[in-house]
């Protein structure tokens, strides 16, 4: 499972915790307020219309690589995904995801930094892990500020 977020969406510090280099942290309100304070840009929430942009993208672009999307939601303010990486590495396919959607959000004016940088990835080594993540993914709750 692969997950990224929009751009100053999920900063370090949040409320909600964080994770940094795969290690989790709690909420820090000094480094949240530090880290809002050095934005170049708002924050970017996905509209409707942009999320299923994206949704389009990430699928023509896994067609494209040859790996099939196994589940994907599409937030206002995060991407979760799980699809076979196959021959690429995680982080060169969340690269190619990134990008396709970026351009394909480009055509219809959203312009500027949409992404933060890097992700987090979920490796699943059996078949109920994958059927967990997928269920994980394709149930997920949004919060409503992503609706």
């Amino acid at each position: 499972m692969l997950t990224w977020t929009t751009y100053g969406t999920w900063l370090q510090g949040d409320p909600r915790g964080y994770v940094k280099k795969g290690r989790a942290f709690g909420p820090n309100s000094a480094l949240f307020k530090a880290n809002q304070s050095i934005l170049r840009s708002e924050p970017v929430y996905l509209s409707d219309r942009h999320r299923e942009i994206t949704r389009q993208a990430i699928g023509s672009e896994a067609a494209e690589l040859g790996q099939t999307v196994l589940a994907l939601q599409v937030g206002r303010k995060h991407i979760h995904l799980v699809v076979n990486c196959g021959q690429i590495s995680p982080q060169k396919a969340v690269s190619h995801y990134k990008n396709a959607a970026r351009i394909a959000l480009s055509k219809e004016g959203l312009s500027g930094r949409i992404w933060t940088r890097g992700y987090s990835k979920r490796l699943c080594f059996d078949g109920l892990q994958l059927k967990t993540v997928m269920a994980y993914v394709q149930n997920h709750e949004l919060e409503p500020q992503d609706f």
